[in-house]
């Protein structure tokens, strides 16, 4: 049984953390005025006029994110078929490339890239596309319709992330609860819509999820190979100060003291029968894909050019009875490596059945020390899946340094991430710790 005692302290802390995050400085020492930051301007955009009057344009965004890393992995594991406790490497965690055009009232994205690039998953790797859409705004600066391979998520602001704005080094995975499943790199092709009246903002979306199988069990649900049914997903938020643009999906980790900004949002994602419990080829039981998330995020300029940010989350997914995934970023561990419950490399449960609660805060410090915007940063998961008898937690503490904003920032994070197995009584408890160090570098135009 899962130790609901350990789970209620951790989640207590964490929260505790956050307002703290929040509290660091009264009140009276919040900036009236966004103050600007000495150092170099910002980076103009890509962004080319097809008319004279601007109804007409076209934008090219181009980001690369490069990861050194130093990480511990998980027992068992072997890195091209030699025993590794730590292994180093160098990869590339995203390249991608946008063309966003404006025509009148029309809009169209198309996003390509890679990601996940490693010594040992390929030398070519595969350039496919993440997004592919088009949408009109049906009624100005209140409705928009679209469709295609998108990103208008449900569940949370974090299904919403934009890889390029991020303050934590990267998300935690399980925002994306389908990821590469029955989506494509957390998209699916679809219906969209966005709604906005006054403070209130709304997205939804009727999608057709990829085509998936998975490994069910008698007593685990997975994925079902032969399942025809719609997704049904949306997110809505309340902005208390400024609004953020809802002209594309993308919801930015931090803005730096840029922009006063205090949202709750709440979203849901529903696929009826898309997984299953097997007993038999004739006696097969099917389980919906349900997901609920409510959050709140903050971004608070500060007086002298500081500002602090936080973002707190609560998620409930149910996959079916004891569905869990592990899941490891640029995983270097061989397939079928690794003797715990983990599995290989740097893999730990991530995505299942249960309840997730995630946080994250920074403060951006005033000034320019090194000749860079610093920011640490912590994170914090906590989750309680039906298929551990004990909560998974998951530590990340961190810092960035903006050399010029998101344009051209460094990152150093460190993780703490649990390694679960079976202990004497089959229970799968958190065995131990791993460690990880990772270094990015992130550069956008």
């Amino acid at each position: 049984m899962m130790d609901w005692m350990k789970l209620r302290r951790a989640v207590g802390t964490a929260l505790a953390a956050t307002v703290l995050a929040l509290a660091i400085v009264p009140s009276t020492a919040m900036a009236d005025e966004h103050e600007g930051h000495d150092g170099p301007p910002p980076v103009p955009a890509l962004k080319f006029n097809l008319t004279d009057d601007g109804d007409y344009w076209v934008r090219f965004i181009t980001w690369h994110q490069l990861w050194i890393r130093q990480q511990q992995q998980n027992p068992g594991t072997t890195v091209n078929g030699d025993d590794r406790d730590w292994s180093w490497d160098a990869g590339i965690r995203r390249s991608r490339f946008i063309v966003l055009a404006q025509l009148d009232r029309l809009q169209l994205m198309f996003h390509a890239g890679i990601n996940n690039q490693t010594f040992s998953n390929a030398r070519k790797p595969g350039l496919f596309v993440h997004d592919l859409w088009a949408s009109y705004e049906v009624l100005e600066d209140i409705w928009v319709l679209g469709a295609g391979l998108h990103y208008f998520n449900g569940v949370s602001r974090l299904a919403n992330a934009s890889t390029l704005f991020f303050m934590s080094i990267d998300m935690p995975i399980f925002n994306w609860h389908v990821i590469e499943k029955s989506d494509q790199f957390a998209r699916q092709m679809g219906v969209f819509s966005t709604l906005r009246l006054c403070q209130f903002d709304l997205q939804m979306a009727v999608n057709r999820p990829f085509a998936t199988s998975g490994t069910p069990g008698p007593n685990f649900a997975d994925y079902r190979s032969d399942v025809n049914t719609p997704s049904f997903v949306g997110y809505a938020t309340w902005s208390f100060f400024e609004q953020e643009s809802n002209l594309l999906p993308y919801r930015r980790g931090t803005y730096l003291g840029k922009k006063k900004v205090l949202n709750l949002g709440a979203g849901w994602y529903w696929q009826n029968d898309a997984t299953e419990t097997v007993q038999s080829e004739t006696d097969r039981e099917f389980h919906d894909i349900l997901a609920f998330g409510a959050d709140v995020f903050a971004d608070i300029p500060l007086a002298g050019g500081s500002a602090v940010t936080a973002y707190a989350g609560y998620n409930y997914f149910d996959f079916g009875p004891n569905n869990i995934r592990n899941i490891g970023i640029m995983n270097l561990g061989d397939t079928g490596s690794g003797t715990t419950f983990n599995g290989r490399g740097n893999q730990y449960p991530t995505i299942g059945t249960g309840h997730i609660f995630y946080t994250q805060a920074g403060y951006l410090l005033p000034g320019r020390p090194l000749g860079a915007q610093i920011q640490p940063y912590f994170g914090l998961q906590v989750s309680a899946f039906e298929a551990l008898d004990e909560p998974s937690m998951v530590v990340d503490v961190g810092a960035n340094f903006f050399i010029i904003g998101h344009n051209a920032k460094i990152t150093i994070n460190y993780r703490s991430r649990p390694i679960h197995d079976g202990n004497a009584d089959g229970d799968i408890v958190n065995d131990s710790r791993a460690s990880e160090i990772i270094t990015q570098l992130q550069l956008l135009i």
